[in-house]
């Protein structure tokens, strides 16, 4: 750089107050005060990301009960798509968004696990299986779903011990449901007697879903009509996607030198979609 140059640099250095440089040429450390101004603006920046994921994109759940066993445990932890179905007041916290309806809807599959707001009380979120859809009849007879009139086949796959101190170690039979389109999936059932094993004929109405939990005879769903029933379209929250941390809650938070032996690392990532025969992926398609 030239004499001429380097004094017209420095002279212009002088001629701004606001530019503050230390005695070696370098910027003088931050004040506590704008530290502090920098830390909050980073939070808010953090937090907005974290709001606009949430909203928009996916929805981190986690399991509280077991009435979606054995597909969901108690202490899964899992991401639901926002997008899966489109967007309504629901989709944002606490449904303050002034939405009348779903915008960029997409129509649920038979045996999407869902997430929504419990009809009775939106302040609440529940997740199930959609096994009915609109205008669809649904009864349970004898433990047996039945859809249309049609009985719904299930598999036998073996008993399995339940686990407490949710199903008190009774004994669970283990079945693989098919359902009309060839969605499949796990159910469980302590007996074919149970007090919602036998039903009314459930007609769904337009811009409905029936709702069911895979734990059959431990799930309050929409075969609990006073505090369930049938879940409209609107109240959709999301598709439960998959889960991406698992524990079964045998240590507590302090206790970090049992958290190696309580986590369930063969549950993360795992897809909670149903398994799909041809027949529906080529409906879908057509």
């Amino acid at each position: 750089m030239s004499q001429d140059n380097l004094k017209n640099s420095e002279a212009s250095l002088r001629a701004d107050p606001n530019l503050k440089v230390g005695a070696d040429g370098s910027e003088p450390p931050l004040t506590a005060k704008e530290e502090l101004a920098d830390f909050f603006k980073t939070a808010m920046i953090a937090v907005f990301l974290a709001l606009v994921i949430r909203t928009f994109l996916f929805e981190p759940f986690n399991i509280p009960s077991g009435s979606m066993k054995p597909t969901l445990l108690v202490g899964d932890y899992l991401f639901v798509s926002k997008p899966a179905y489109g967007y309504s007041r629901y989709s944002f916290p606490f449904g303050l968004a002034p939405l009348e309806g779903r915008v960029w809807n997409k129509e649920p599959q038979r045996g999407d696990v869902i997430v929504f707001k419990l009809p009775s009380n939106p302040r609440v979120d529940y997740i199930k299986r959609l096994v009915g859809l609109p205008g669809e009849t649904v009864q349970v007879r004898n433990g047996r779903l039945y859809i249309n009139g049609e009985l719904i086949p299930r598999e036998a796959i073996g008993i399995k011990e339940g686990t407490p101190p949710e199903d008190e170690g009774t004994p669970m039979y283990h079945y693989i449901e098919t359902l009309p389109g060839g969605a499949t999936h796990d159910i469980f059932e302590e007996s074919d007697s149970g007090p919602l094993d036998n039903t009314q004929v459930y007609t769904v109405p337009e811009g409905h879903y029936f709702m069911m939990g895979d734990n059959r005879d431990n799930s309050q769903d929409s075969r609990v009509q006073n505090v369930v029933g049938f879940v409209p379209f609107e109240n959709f929250v999301g598709r439960a996607d998959f889960l991406f941390f698992s524990t079964n809650g045998s240590a507590q938070l302090f206790e970090i030198w049992k958290w190696p032996w309580t986590l369930r690392y063969n549950r993360f990532f795992n897809d909670i979609d149903p398994v799909r025969l041809a027949s529906e992926a080529e409906d879908s398609q057509s």
